[in-house]
């Protein structure tokens, strides 16, 4: 994927400012890994996989800036044996920006990209608990009216920090153009 692609999203809450959806900066990596330690709620990598996911996977990844502070983003990556699909590895929302649909926003953004670029599935791996999660990505699939297929992945025992959920694979795809 080249170049540099923004999309403005009108949120409800106009207050908080424009929205800017855009690929992330190297230097955004310390801000993303704070927004995904403060949601208490996702798995927390450490802080310098996402200064590596913001200087190496830019590309396949994107932040939401409010007033140009990052408030959200997607980090992915195109798995070598599926060249085709674009695993979503983390999807945060800062709370200040819960509520306006900014995660889906932020998915469509990063996949219009994406598909310009050979990108017919987008593949994540969700709890089977997270109703949160399961909605967002079936509302997804819905927009871009693709199939959602939903498969067995990692077992809570293959983990080796229990205890921790299994986690299922989701597919969606193929995908082209949103349908609206």
């Amino acid at each position: 994927m080249s170049g540099k692609h923004t999309k403005r999203a009108n949120g409800d809450n106009d207050s908080a400012g424009n929205v800017v959806i855009e690929p992330p900066a190297a230097d955004d990596g310390g801000a993303l890994w704070r927004i995904a330690r403060d949601s208490q709620k996702l798995d927390l990598n450490s802080s310098y996989a996402y200064l590596l996911w913001c200087r190496d996977f830019a590309d396949t990844s994107v932040v939401a800036r409010v007033d140009g502070s990052p408030v959200g983003f997607v980090i992915g990556y195109r798995r070598p044996a599926t060249p085709d699909s674009l695993l979503v590895w983390q999807v945060a929302v800062d709370d200040s920006q819960r509520g306006r649909g900014l995660a889906g926003k932020m998915l469509d953004a990063l996949f219009e990209r994406a598909v310009a670029d050979g990108v017919r599935y987008l593949d994540t791996t969700i709890t089977p608990d997270n109703e949160a999660s399961i909605g967002l990505f079936a509302s997804f699939a819905k927009r871009w009216d693709a199939t959602l297929e939903r498969s067995e992945f990692l077992a809570a025992d293959e983990f080796p920090d229990p205890p921790h959920e299994p986690e299922d694979l989701f597919r969606v795809g193929p995908l082209n153009v949103p349908a609206g």
